[in-house]
């Protein structure tokens, strides 16, 4: 049985913690609830403890906790940390280290992991003070989930509604559950990469970066400290991994080469196969006397074999992607050999009459020496999922 303290802050989404508690307690975990001043406004003390069957702690001088340093002991006797609903004033307070009540103080004094679920106006969550601390606690290795897009109380819509307590409750299962590739160390490429032409124009390719980013967040849901290099994209970054952005081919394997030595790479980046020779300083000017213009082109290197082929700190298992519009299977299985990786993750550039850019849909075949897997038509957070289980296997099948 796990111990989890439940922190209720003021929000009219408190109420849903509520429901939270109930799943919680389905799983055979205990829950200690701890409510904020604002929170009691909402929803009364006893509903908390009916349901969580402990005493609900809301006051940091009550004589007879704190004789027993009890902000202390509340935080060390929990295996994991939920703020259900968190208010902006909330995300303020951790932080910046203010510890003006219970909830605030408790978190100061912390040394466990945390689950923070946003919950407020769409303008406050967009605030640059709000993103700002978000930020900091992401950097202090605190989880979020959500918020999500919906319409709020006051009758706005945008990001700022709380995640649903099913999407919370899984959260928590994958934080007090070791996952499957706990201890492995993953590198994820996604998105574009961009060449330039001189200052205002490049070139690149319509990849969204959604596939990459999707397996970047299932590998770090099952365990594995993940690092996603990602070109330019306009999703958001997946939810405890390290991001490092970059522009270029040539930024995109340095990175790389910097991030070795992992045990698992996934090189799903749609990066470009040319760059200009020479690029220009200024902008290329049109003017009556060029109706043509010529651009010398070199190639890239070959990211996915440059690390593939890496006599020293090559991952214990590469995994490459495929996009093409003709020959695929034969494609794939060509670069599978040319380029020295483990698997090929091939997918043609139309699912039937939708491109895969910009879809949340993916059609894909597995190739791995003379096996093929044809996995079919499924979301992109499926695909990656199926892939996290594969590579658990290999490695389980390695030990």
């Amino acid at each position: 049985m796990k111990k989890i303290l439940l922190i209720i802050t003021g929000g009219i989404a408190s109420y849903r913690a509520l429901d939270l508690i109930r799943e919680i307690k389905r799983s055979g975990n205990d829950v200690t609830c701890v409510m904020t001043k604002s929170a009691c406004e909402f929803i009364q003390p006893i509903s908390f403890a009916t349901l969580s069957k402990n005493k609900v702690y809301t006051e940091l001088f009550d004589l007879n906790n704190e004789s027993e340093i009890g902000h202390i002991n509340l935080s060390r006797e929990s295996d994991l940390i939920v703020i259900v609903p968190a208010t902006a004033n909330t995300l303020y307070k951790i932080a910046n280290g203010v510890a003006d009540d219970l909830a605030s103080t408790i978190m100061l004094a912390s040394n466990k992991p945390t689950l923070i679920a946003p919950s407020m106006n769409v303008k406050m969550w967009e605030n640059q003070n709000t993103i700002a601390n978000v930020l900091k606690l992401k950097e202090q290795g605190i989880y979020f989930i959500g918020p999500n897009k919906g319409e709020m109380a006051c009758g706005e819509v945008g990001y700022g509604k709380m995640a649903s307590v099913q999407e919370i409750k899984k959260e928590i299962d994958y934080l007090l559950k070791p996952g499957i590739l706990t201890g492995k160390r993953a590198l994820v490429t996604s998105g574009p990469t961009i060449e330039k032409i001189d200052p205002v124009r490049f070139i690149s390719n319509n990849s969204s970066g959604k596939q990459g980013h999707a397996i970047a967040n299932a590998l770090r849901r099952h365990g594995a400290d993940t690092n996603l290099i990602s070109g330019p994209v306009n999703i958001n970054d997946p939810e405890n991994v390290k991001v490092t952005k970059v522009n270029s081919a040539e930024e995109m394997l340095h990175e790389c080469r910097e991030s070795l030595p992992v045990d698992i790479a996934v090189f799903a980046a749609a990066v470009s196969d040319w760059r200009c020779s020479n690029t220009s300083n200024i902008k290329i000017k049109k003017t009556s006397e060029n109706d043509e213009l010529n651009l010398n082109l070199e190639k890239n290197q070959d990211i996915l074999k440059e690390i593939s082929t890496l006599n020293k700190n090559r991952p214990d298992l590469v995994i490459g992607f495929c996009l093409e519009t003709d020959n695929l299977i034969e494609t794939a299985k060509e670069k599978l050999k040319n380029k020295s990786c483990d698997w090929i993750v091939a997918n043609e550039h139309h699912n039937g009459k939708e491109s895969v850019f910009d879809s949340d849909m993916n059609s894909v075949k597995l190739v791995e020496n003379d096996d093929l897997e044809d996995w079919g038509y499924l979301s992109k957070n499926d695909v990656a999922e199926k892939l996290c289980i594969k590579i658990s296997k290999f490695f389980n099948e390695a030990a």
